[in-house]
């Protein structure tokens, strides 16, 4: 049975008339009687009464034309599916996102339009560590990656698009002695106490606090490390120490805390929408026209 014999014996069931049946159908009407009996031969029921005056459903074809046009209906779903997902409008489409991302705008304000773009595709968000972000592209397992990092290229087969650039901030208590100053360079951090993440989290952000304190002649004396930005941002309000974040993290607003500019202009970090090489799902393509639309890559 091909589903073109389904849609013969539909038109000749709503139509009860093979001639008008035939014109519908654009084909000639003793090859439709010809479709209609072989339907009938396969499937061993009779369908159509039929006579000079008239054309009738058997009570067998009046159960069958229901699923007949069951199944119709649904090949036409899922051709429209399968067209939705080839132009990215259905779909799951798998975000990576640094933990600082969602004190900007950027994140919600290209979320929200591409949800009011593509309604029908489910987000999934993770928040990870850029190199987190690199594996799971990588191996297949996100669409799409905002990520933090210094210098350098990214692992092979990854592509990245910077799309901004945050300053950096140091993070004080209101206690210390550069709380009031309008601006701080490293060379006078030589003797403070740092809160950092540990080295091996998947951050740039040790390695640049590293670097921006050896130009200042100094190695940091880091005293505890976190895996939380937040986390960080509490033992600095705790006076245990000061510590290096981006500054959108100046949102997070705790009484005891400051957040002074640096003068160093390197001290900044890059964002970057990363992907995996190729053309990759549908769904990708159409979040990256909404984020070029907004002024990204």
């Amino acid at each position: 049975m091909e589903l073109r014999h389904l849609r013969y014996f539909v038109a000749v069931a709503e139509e009860l008339h093979f001639t008008r049946a035939a014109a519908r159908l654009h084909i000639g009407q003793p090859p439709l009687s010809m479709q209609i009996r072989d339907l009938e031969q396969e499937i061993g029921v009779r369908l159509l009464e039929r006579s000079q005056r008239r054309v009738a459903l058997t009570a067998a074809g009046e159960r069958f034309l229901g699923h007949a046009r069951r199944i119709l209906d649904g090949v036409g779903e899922a051709v429209a599916d399968a067209r939705r997902a080839q132009a990215g409008e259905v779909g799951e489409l798998r975000i990576g996102f640094t933990s600082s991302l969602p004190f900007t705008d950027l994140l919600p304000d290209v979320l929200n339009a591409y949800r009011r773009r593509f309604p029908a595709v489910r987000l999934q968000l993770q928040e990870m560590f850029t190199s987190a972000q690199f594996y799971g592209l990588a191996r297949g397992e996100l669409d799409v990656g905002f990520v933090r990092l210094q210098d350098g290229a990214p692992p092979a087969g990854i592509v990245l698009r910077e799309i901004a650039r945050n300053p950096l901030r140091l993070v004080v208590n209101v206690g210390h002695r550069l709380a009031k100053a309008a601006q701080v360079s490293f060379a006078d951090l030589a003797d403070e106490d740092f809160i950092s993440f540990p080295g091996d989290i998947g951050t740039d952000l040790p390695e640049v606090l590293r670097a921006l304190c050896r130009k200042a002649g100094f190695e940091p004396r880091i005293v505890q490390t976190a895996r939380e930005a937040t986390t960080q941002i509490g033992l600095v309000a705790a006076g245990l120490g000061v510590a290096l974040l981006p500054a959108p993290l100046e949102s997070v607003r705790i009484a005891r805390v400051r957040y002074l500019p640096l003068a160093e202009p390197e001290a900044e970090f890059r964002l970057a929408v990363a992907s995996a090489e190729g053309p990759g799902a549908p769904v990708r393509g159409g979040f990256m026209e909404v984020l070029g639309a907004m002024g990204g890559p």
